[in-house]
């Protein structure tokens, strides 16, 4: 599907009816490793209307001249959510550096937000400011290690436990999303990668249940910054697991899997949804 947000002409998947969900994808990737990791959780939870954009510059929405700083691209965002949700009340999801525009959203449009999922978010911006653990590799495996194509390289560094099967997941989301990114757009943009206002400077702390999901080896956004904001979210549950790191949602799926369920259960008692996807009264 495709929605005009000014100049910009954004793709995305939308699958489901109910309460829209807002999913926001890794940075240089697209809406493929979310979707992927999403829509196991909904074969009999039929609520929620789940939405999966491709961020600009990144799968099949073009990047514009205008994007320059990530005020812009939360813009872009939140234009999107009104025209694809306009006066709904919805709920939001960002994994990596689409938790830190999830944070964004919520900044901007709290009193509209019925839940709030960040997977191994970005918390703190300045990379070089971060406080990461060591990366480890918990589990090796012959087998992941032989099969790396040159360009998968990096999964060597991203990954704790290796697995054959993990392979064959990136290849479908991970390894071709990156080939597709406007790789120059990216680049101009990790130049300005901070928001201009402290996106964790709540008016009033966010009321809906939420859920933080981080990896202790995630040694790419790390887990210490991202309890220091807890308190903004009184009604967060906040994981820090073992044997997973940046690609948390594949190390312990069983864990990611009953974790969101149990957040999506939270979100449908506050927010009062029927099977029939409305309120109740």
């Amino acid at each position: 599907m495709e929605c005009k947000v000014r100049d910009i002409t954004i793709y995305y998947e939308e699958v489901g009816l109910g309460r829209p969900l807002l999913m926001l994808h890794g940075g240089g990737l697209d809406h493929r490793h979310m979707q992927n990791d999403m829509e196991p959780l909904f074969t009999s939870r039929a609520r929620w209307r789940r939405i999966y954009p491709d961020l600009p510059g990144m799968g099949k929405t073009h990047a514009a001249d205008w994007i320059t700083n990530q005020d812009h691209m939360l813009d872009v965002v939140l234009e999107f959510i009104d025209a694809v949700a306009a006066g709904e009340r919805f709920a939001v999801a960002g994994i990596s550096y689409g938790g830190y525009l999830a944070r964004g959203v919520v900044n901007r449009r709290r009193a509209q937000i019925d839940g709030l999922l960040l997977i191994v978010p970005v918390i703190e911006p300045d990379k070089k400011k971060r406080i990461l653990p060591k990366h480890q590799v918990l589990r090796d495996d012959k087998e992941f290690l032989a099969a790396l194509a040159p360009e998968e390289e990096v999964l060597r560094e991203l990954v704790v436990v290796q697995s054959l099967g993990l392979l064959m997941q990136q290849r479908n989301s991970i390894i071709p999303a990156i080939a597709d990114a406007d790789q120059e757009f990216l680049k101009r943009l990790e130049a300005n990668y901070a928001l201009t206002f402290d996106v964790d400077a709540l008016a009033e702390p966010f009321p809906a249940p939420s859920l933080f999901l981080t990896g202790r080896f995630d040694h790419w956004c790390g887990y210490r910054e991202a309890y220091r904001i807890l308190d903004n979210y009184p009604r967060a549950t906040f994981a820090i697991l073992d044997r997973a790191g940046h690609a948390l949602t594949y190390e312990q799926n069983i864990l990611f899997k009953a974790l969101v369920s149990e957040w999506l259960d939270r979100v449908e008692e506050y927010a009062g949804i029927t099977d029939t996807g409305t309120p109740t009264l």
